[in-house]
């Protein structure tokens, strides 16, 4: 048994698209619509084989991302090198995205840093 893939709503599918293929080397797949409920998605594939599916609908609830909920916390790409953690967190530092820690060695001995997409959501950049 493995996980298929991981999705993900966003409020802008294009910007979403960009973001993990520019700075994740993602490969995007056909875009879904269903015109009678407005939902659309696109799936990103990764070299590891690991998927992440894009998701949008005319009527997401916003939330407070800044506040720690349950639920999923982030997603995590594993970049090889503490100096490839290293020089992506400071590639989107320089790109403006927001960079909430690290990069770090943590308690339980991750390299990891964790930056925000531009929507708020979590993304962990490790080994």
């Amino acid at each position: 048994m493995g996980i298929e893939h991981t999705a993900l709503y966003v409020r802008d599918l294009e910007a979403a698209k960009r973001f993990f293929t520019r700075y994740f080397h993602a490969q995007p797949g056909a875009d879904y619509h269903n015109p009678r409920t407005g939902f659309r998605s696109c799936f990103l594939s990764f070299d590891s084989g690991g998927r992440l599916e894009l998701m949008w609908l005319p009527e997401l609830a916003e939330g407070d991302r800044a506040v720690p909920a349950a639920g999923f916390a982030h997603v995590a790409f594993s970049v090889g090198s503490r100096q490839a953690v290293d020089a992506l967190t400071d590639r989107l530092r320089q790109d403006g995205y927001p960079v909430l820690s690290g990069p770090r060695l943590t308690g339980d001995g991750y390299y990891e840093s964790c930056v925000s997409d531009g929507e708020g959501n979590r993304i962990e950049i490790t080994l």
